[in-house]
């Protein structure tokens, strides 16, 4: 995926760096919403870029260290349980996407956003591309930061709360998930707002 149209059609107009951002894990029953935002530098090699959605979870592993080693700068940042509680998850989802920008160690001219709602980034003009993961490289990058990040941490919850069985559904409301939640109950990492139907 050479999709660099967005962002050189921006860098023409004056917007340069311009940084991708995307976010992961609002559908899940449990843990942080991720965000990621990266500036992908003028050349990069990034063979099999793409949606993370589309991708194996060993090819996202490869590319997650490939954009960390090529982008000129990257963050990851999240919003918290206690924050999906508050806020409600789209706007924990908009706050970690801001706080990813607001973490890049150089200042991006111009924000393209997958999705079609304006997180409000300080400073930085944003651009919404409906689909954006799938047309835009540094979308792209971002929503495999994301994505992967996030993954890992499910991991981490895994070997705290085994009973979950975190590992294999990621927090995503699977079969096995609302087993586990009848079973056990909630943990203190579950949404309690996306747990209401299971009364």
């Amino acid at each position: 995926m050479e999709r660099f149209e967005y962002e050189l059609l921006a860098m023409e107009q004056g917007f340069d760096p311009v940084c991708g951002v995307d976010e992961a894990g609002r559908g899940p029953l449990a843990g942080d919403v991720y965000a990621a935002a990266v500036i992908l530098p003028k050349q990069f090699e990034l063979p099999g870029l793409n949606d993370s959605k589309k991708l194996s979870a060993k090819k996202r592993e490869q590319l997650f260290d490939s954009i960390q080693a090529q982008a000129v700068s990257w963050c990851i940042a999240t919003a918290s349980v206690k924050e999906i509680e508050e806020l409600n998850i789209l706007n924990a989802a908009m706050l970690a996407m801001r706080r990813a920008v607001e973490g890049l160690s150089v200042a991006p001219a111009l924000g393209l956003v997958d999705g079609n709602r304006d997180p409000g980034f300080a400073n930085v003009p944003c651009q919404t591309i409906v689909g954006g993961d799938g047309k835009s490289a540094s979308i792209a990058a971002a929503s495999i930061l994301a994505k992967v990040a996030r993954d890992r941490y499910m991991l981490e919850l895994d070997a705290q709360y085994p009973q979950y069985q975190f590992a294999k559904h990621k927090g995503y409301g699977t079969k096995l998930h609302y087993e586990t939640l009848k079973t056990y109950g909630p943990s203190p990492v579950h949404r309690p707002s996306f747990l209401r139907k299971l009364h």
